[in-house]
């Protein structure tokens, strides 16, 4: 069965860090672009980083710029998002997408959703104090 799956979510304090895992089975995840969204209650669906397969190339928005980091873990072929000084609005619910379409691709990543076509069913992240 071909699926992408997080995992690592949880409730934390304000300046803490959590630590997300983005998994696939029926795929090779590694060779193909990852990108990270979530989704706060009553708000859109925002595209927070992403991570290129063949150029390694990532993005990120604005709004988790300088706290959060997206690397890929070759020994167990997930991407893990690390995720750092967590504030309240960070609170959501994270969902973890890969592009299966662009395999081994050079081009630059997107934390835009519409090149992504398998989807999680996301994790949540709580910050509260």
């Amino acid at each position: 069965q071909v699926q992408v799956v997080e995992s690592g979510g949880g409730s934390v304090q304000p300046g803490g860090s959590l630590t997300l895992s983005c998994e696939a089975s029926g795929f090779p995840l590694d060779y193909y672009p990852v990108a990270w969204f979530r989704q706060a209650p009553g708000k859109e669906r925002e595209g927070i980083a992403c991570i290129g397969s063949a150029d390694g190339s990532t993005d990120y928005a604005d709004s988790v710029k300088g706290r959060f980091t997206v690397v890929r873990d070759y020994t167990t072929t997930t991407v893990v998002l690390q995720m750092n000084s967590l504030k309240a609005e960070d609170t959501g619910t994270y969902y973890c997408a890969a592009d299966t379409m662009s395999y081994w691709s050079r081009a630059q990543c997107t934390v835009l959703p519409d090149p992504y076509d398998y989807w999680g069913r996301g994790t949540q992240v709580t910050v509260s104090s």
